[in-house]
């Protein structure tokens, strides 16, 4: 029988009404070692599905890939397959000197500036987390200690720079904190398909430097960045779990 989501190649029932949703597919599984009785659910493409348990909360985590247009199809066939909260755990560039390299931040809102979103709905409609979700992750941010904000946030599509302005001082002019490419094709799904989104971010460098190949996400210091997020994560899950009991 075909599966009803046919690129997460899952079922409904096959994960928790929580995901966890990093780009990678080995921080997935760095996610999924922090689970207590974790078993791989699927793997098709950049799609590896896990689910596992943390502090006796249903945890599920699902890799999305890099871009909006291949992580929408995981939220959507996500939320065919019964998820209700989904939190991507991902990465982003600088826009401001306040936001470090190792700094984390919690996007309370995206810039639309991807094209995924802009084929759902008219782009007057904003892209935001659910407030709960998000007031869930801030706390458990600073709970932490360290560089932690919050914010609004843009997504794009184009990484390095061409011959058109991507925009990015712009942005940064406009208030905006940081970037990457997921967040709002995210949080617009989640507002079509009645569900709660949310996100953390890691800091991994300078927005506008990376645009122009200045960029090393592999440092020591942006590892253990994704390490602080990872158990943020995990415990403003049992936040939100608990607030919902």
């Amino acid at each position: 029988m075909p599966k009803a989501c046919p690129h997460l190649l899952i079922d409904p029932g096959d994960l928790p009404e929580i995901v966890l949703f990093p780009g990678d597919p080995k921080r997935a599984e760095r996610i999924a070692e922090r689970l207590e009785g974790a078993d791989r659910v699927a793997a098709n493409r950049e799609y590896h599905s896990f689910r596992g348990s943390y502090r006796g909360v249903p945890v599920g985590v699902t890799s999305a890939g890099v871009g909006a247009a291949g992580a929408a199809i995981a939220y959507e066939e996500a939320i065919r397959a019964g998820v209700k909260t989904l939190i991507r755990v991902g990465t982003a560039g600088s826009l401001c000197d306040e936001v470090r390299a190792g700094d984390l931040v919690v996007p309370f809102a995206a810039v639309r500036g991807e094209g995924a979103s802009r084929q759902l709905v008219p782009l007057e409609v904003p892209a935001v987390a659910a407030p709960d979700v998000s007031a869930a992750w801030w706390a458990a941010a600073q709970a932490v200690g360290g560089g932690v904000h919050r914010g609004v946030g843009v997504s794009v599509d184009a990484f390095y720079r061409g011959v058109l302005d991507l925009g990015l001082d712009a942005y940064a002019a406009s208030g905006a904190i940081c970037v990457e490419m997921e967040c709002a094709a995210l949080y617009i799904v989640a507002l079509l398909r009645r569900v709660r989104a949310g996100s953390i971010l890691a800091i991994d460098g300078d927005a506008r430097s990376a645009s122009a190949g200045q960029h090393d996400p592999h440092r020591d210091l942006i590892r253990d960045a994704v390490d602080r997020e990872i158990g943020v994560a995990l415990d403003a899950v049992t936040r939100l779990a608990q607030a919902s009991s």
